[in-house]
């Protein structure tokens, strides 16, 4: 750990699942650059450090800092540069060692971003990391990555999975991998997921609720948290007036978070369709929120939708219980059912279902039908195979699942999936139509292996 304190990096550090994307790259043939996106504060730069652990030595540079990022500013040959990494970590060159190089905040030179390429063109033998706070917002001055010459992971807030393992739950996280899931093991879950629910994934609130208990100071983290996202995001608008929608957004987004949204007159404003659009777009690149098309489609390919209204979805559901003024009402709620209503429910399964990817292009999809005679609504449509697969977060009897029963009466396949508070169960049942169909009904907790679990059961539909 001597490196960590080096670098001023030693903190308290929980395991990721993107470790094992990160080892995959290191062992590559065919490696390249690799640029680590994500929103601010989900624990880019202490992921890096931990993974640093693997290399025969480690070079951190931080493009905050001046004499880092003169580096790259006064030199323009990439052998030069190594020659002042090596020498400036005290570093003797051995074709034979392994070298991380992990370019933080990489957004705040140009020239670095450019010289990337070279890397992998004339040093080949380096591991190159890079990473930034909104690092996408660069692309609106004119600045791109070298294409073809990187490639990208990202890294999300915590999943269930991963609080699980950051709160030492070692038999909980062994039977969360059993498939099936078995019976048992279901409460314990259960308290766990509401728990998870509660704080959410971001890792420093994770941290010091594990740590504490303390639901005042984790407040405090989060209001920190839209402040520096505030500050930070409107160093990239481009002017006044677009500074001042973004402020709009900001503020408004977490109330409104799991509705679907128009952007003319947003959050009873007089702000135009194109301004807000433009608003939305800058955001969507730091990650705090993304836009949840729908599709209309039943098969492949599920083409969003972009004529109608997207969903708003915020970076991580324990912001959105804090803002909301409800985490005291999750904490003493002893009824499951009553805590999972409305929009909370959906939007933590979101959260779940977009971190089982940790490709950057990986999107939540929602499946509508809008016609005169009847509109139907699906929460989620997740592609299985060659499948898509209706998802539904409900409460209750099957007989309530109409939009998911429209659903299947119009796909070719016979399969459907419902996430709730109950436990594990298969059942054949009809829809109105009486089409037959299978439906898997997954508790809150396992929304993270539902592709593992619709394979299993899609595939051996004899099993139910």
């Amino acid at each position: 750990m001597e490196y960590l304190k080096k670098y001023g990096l030693l903190c308290k550090m929980y395991d990721r699942k993107l470790i094992g994307e990160l080892n995959r790259w290191k062992t590559s043939t065919s490696r390249k650059p690799l640029i680590l996106r994500g929103a601010r504060q989900v624990g880019k730069t202490t992921l890096i450090s931990m993974f640093a652990a693997g290399f025969d030595y480690f070079i951190y540079l931080n493009l905050d800092k001046s004499d880092d990022k003169e580096i790259f500013e006064k030199n323009d040959q990439i052998t030069t540069i190594i020659q002042i990494l090596y020498l400036k970590a005290n570093i003797s060159p051995d074709a034979n060692a392994k070298v991380l190089i992990f370019i933080d905040e990489i957004q705040n030179s140009p020239q670095a971003i450019k010289l990337l390429r070279y890397f992998y063109e004339q040093a080949n033998y380096l591991y190159v990391i890079a990473a930034g706070s909104l690092l996408e917002s660069i692309l609106f001055n004119q600045i791109s990555f070298p294409v073809g010459r990187v490639e990208y992971l990202i890294l999300r807030p915590f999943s269930f999975e991963e609080y699980l393992m950051a709160h030492k739950e070692k038999e909980a996280l062994n039977i969360y991998h059993k498939l099936p899931f078995p019976e048992y093991g279901h409460k314990k879950l259960l308290d766990l997921f509401v728990e998870y629910c509660l704080i959410g994934g971001m890792p420093e609130v994770v941290k010091h609720y594990l740590e504490n208990k303390d639901l005042v100071a984790v407040g405090r983290i989060f209001e920190n948290l839209i402040t520096a996202y505030s500050d930070d995001v409107e160093k990239y608008a481009q002017n006044d007036s677009n500074r001042k929608i973004i402020r709009h957004i900001i503020q408004n987004a977490i109330r409104l978070a799991g509705d679907r949204i128009k952007f003319e007159g947003f959050a009873s404003s007089n702000y135009k369709s194109k301004e807000i659009g433009d608003g939305f777009r800058i955001l969507e690149k730091t990650y705090l929120l993304s836009l949840v098309y729908p599709t209309t489609n039943t098969k492949l390919p599920m083409i969003e939708n972009k004529r109608k209204s997207p969903k708003l979805h915020i970076l991580d559901t324990g912001i959105l219980n804090y803002f909301a003024g409800i985490q005291l009402m999750i904490l003493s709620n002893d009824l499951i059912d009553t805590i999972f209503e409305g929009k909370i429910a959906e939007h933590i399964v979101g959260q779940e279902l977009l971190s089982i990817e940790s490709s950057v292009s990986a999107k939540n999809h929602f499946w509508i039908k809008e016609k005169k005679q009847s509109n139907a609504e699906v929460d989620y449509v997740l592609q299985v195979d060659n499948q898509v697969i209706p998802i539904e977060v409900k409460l209750g009897k099957t007989g309530r699942l109409r939009s998911l029963m429209e659903f299947i009466d119009l796909c070719p396949h016979n399969f459907a999936v419902r996430i709730y508070s109950g436990g594990l169960t298969v059942e054949r049942i009809k829809t109105m139509k009486g089409k037959e169909f299978t439906l898997l009904s997954l508790p809150f907790y396992l929304t993270g292996k539902t592709p593992d679990y619709i394979k299993l059961y899609l595939k051996n539909q004899d099993l139910v």
